[in-house]
């Protein structure tokens, strides 16, 4: 699954869409008036006297025109701190002016070994005492045979399996942004547009989309393992396609991790 708009113009609510900066204040530009005669704009000298495209006295600029810079020259645009001050500083997406690197004002993004770890343990969190549970409920399972009862049990094992999963990833997201593996592994689930915990809407999104297409026989695990494998080549947020259906981000909760991990 992707969040690829269909061909034409986005909608403007798209988070993913660059938004144009605004245009700076204080109405047109200096010397955007027309020439009058063919003579050049602000041909006479600078000075401390009034004049055209000169200043009042003292310097002060005329009356419409933009203020004077700072004493020392205009400050560097991000002369600290180039993650911002917060969690988030500002839209990941450009809707304030900003630097071109997408991932500035973002927390680290999590290490993908420690994703796959994390998922390990919810899965055996999860689904070694549901199908052990399941499987004493059926009266046995053989993984191993092809009759039909036995496939039929198979089925009812992997189904309620697959199902308490989805609530456990969908509970523990909506509520913390945090299941049981990802709090032991340090990382957790964001929202991309300001990294706030996923809404409730974007995480059973999230959830659905990583656990339900395996019901499809075949079809479903070759979507499950190329889902999986997708932030391995993803740019520039590391994103499997249920964190791009959610429109999430997976980061650490480690602040000394490295952007790039």
């Amino acid at each position: 699954m992707s969040t690829d708009q269909p061909p034409g113009e986005p909608p403007e609510n798209d988070p993913f869409l660059k938004k144009p900066q605004e245009p700076p204040a204080g109405g047109a530009p200096r010397n955007s008036s027309p020439r009058e005669n063919g003579a050049p704009r602000n041909h006479a000298p600078r000075g401390n006297g009034a004049g055209a495209g000169g200043t009042g006295a003292g310097g002060t600029p005329p009356p419409g025109g933009p203020p004077p810079p700072p004493p020392g020259g205009t400050p560097p645009p991000y002369a600290g701190d180039p993650y911002g001050s917060g969690p988030y500083a500002g839209d990941p997406y450009g809707g304030q002016p900003g630097p071109a690197d997408p991932l500035a004002g973002m927390p680290p993004l999590a290490n993908r070994g420690r994703r796959l770890v994390a998922r390990i343990i919810d899965a055996i969190i999860i689904g070694v005492p549901v199908s052990v549970i399941m499987t004493l409920i059926v009266g046995g399972v053989d993984y191993f045979s092809t009759d039909t009862v036995e496939a039929g049990r198979q089925s009812t094992v992997s189904g309620v399996t697959m199902l308490a999963y989805l609530i456990y990833d969908g509970l523990m997201i909506s509520s913390r942004g945090q299941t049981l593996g990802k709090m032991a592994m340090k990382i957790r689930v964001a929202m991309l547009s300001n990294g706030s915990i996923p809404t409730a809407q974007a995480s059973w999104i999230r959830a659905a989309v990583y656990t339900l297409p395996e019901i499809v026989p075949c079809c479903g695990f070759i979507f499950w393992l190329v889902n999986v494998l997708w932030c391995t080549w993803d740019q520039p947020y590391h994103q499997c396609l249920h964190d791009k259906a959610a429109k999430t981000v997976v980061v650490s909760t480690v602040t000394g991790d490295a952007r790039s991990a």
